[in-house]
């Protein structure tokens, strides 16, 4: 009789082994602003500048696809920026800025900022923003996406070049303003003016307050994506507030961005972005004197 454990190892010899299993599924799914915060890009904004001065901005360190910076050395696509119509909220003059709301009745175009998206529609149309086909970038909030709806029926253009963005565009969160007065935004401009890094009084509700320099890196990222992702074509970007357009446009052009506001947009304001207002790129004083000395000395 054989030892039990010999028995076993017999048995084992003589059935037949499973073929190798495959690994196991690693879970890839990161939550979309921590994938793109990990994405090379460059951001460069001296944001202690003094108000009368622009701000200084430094010169790109590499030109790879996926490196963007503020203003930046040239675009790739042409833009156009538009704020959508308003709101129902915004027609009850109620500030609303949680993301939870953001896709609620209330939160789609009231019918006056029905008006205001078919008069953008048709502003584009005149323009002839999607005389080569184009792509209509949105913010999912309600107002936002409907506004993009009314422009591809009025340009032509089929639902899927509508391009749903589900962060980099919300709202700015405006913390302990929200369910407060549309009149109370210029105390969040008040001390915008001060500085970008100011954030309005937080809230426990849920809603983001993001300061000037926040919803800064938020376009940005749009920015890199749509640099890297299109090339030579025409992006309409739809967001729900003006904060988003004023500061991104403030970016592009290399404006103080505590002067952001100068640059409001109305309900269903359409504005393109010339590439003639963004200032000339400059080479580093590195890469124009050469140091010859030893040791180098370039004083």
């Amino acid at each position: 009789m054989l030892a039990p454990n010999h028995t076993r190892e017999t048995l084992s010899r003589s059935l037949p082994q499973p073929s190798c299993l495959p690994p196991e599924p690693v879970n890839i799914l990161l939550r979309r602003r921590h994938l793109l915060s990990t994405t090379a890009f460059t951001l460069s904004f001296n944001f202690n500048v003094p108000f009368t001065t622009s701000l200084s901005v430094s010169e790109p360190v590499a030109s790879a696809g996926g490196l963007f910076q503020m203003p930046p050395p040239r675009l790739i696509n042409r833009y156009f920026l538009v704020r959508a119509g308003e709101s129902e909220f915004e027609s009850m003059g109620v500030i609303n800025t949680n993301p939870v709301a953001k896709t609620s009745v209330d939160s789609g175009l009231s019918e006056r900022g029905k008006k205001q998206a078919i008069k953008a529609a048709f502003h584009l149309k005149e323009m002839g923003a999607c005389d080569k086909s184009c792509w209509i970038w949105s913010a999912i909030t309600q107002r936002a996406y409907q506004t993009a709806e009314i422009i591809a029926s009025v340009n032509g253009v089929t639902r899927s070049y509508i391009v749903p963005e589900y962060s980099f565009l919300d709202a700015r969160g405006l913390g302990a303003y929200e369910g407060k007065k549309l009149e109370s935004v210029s105390e969040v401009y008040a001390s915008d003016g001060i500085s970008p890094n100011i954030k309005p009084p937080p809230i426990d509700d849920g809603t983001p307050n993001e300061s000037v320099a926040d919803v800064f890196v938020r376009v940005t990222q749009l920015m890199s994506i749509l640099e890297t992702q299109y090339s030579g074509d025409t992006v309409i970007i739809v967001s729900p507030d003006s904060d988003n357009l004023t500061i991104l446009q403030a970016g592009l052009i290399g404006l103080d961005l505590r002067r952001h506001m100068d640059l409001s947009f109305a309900p269903g304001e359409v504005r393109f972005v010339d590439p003639n207002d963004i200032p000339t790129y400059k080479q580093p004083a590195s890469a124009v004197y050469k140091c010859s000395k030893n040791p180098p000395n370039c004083n």
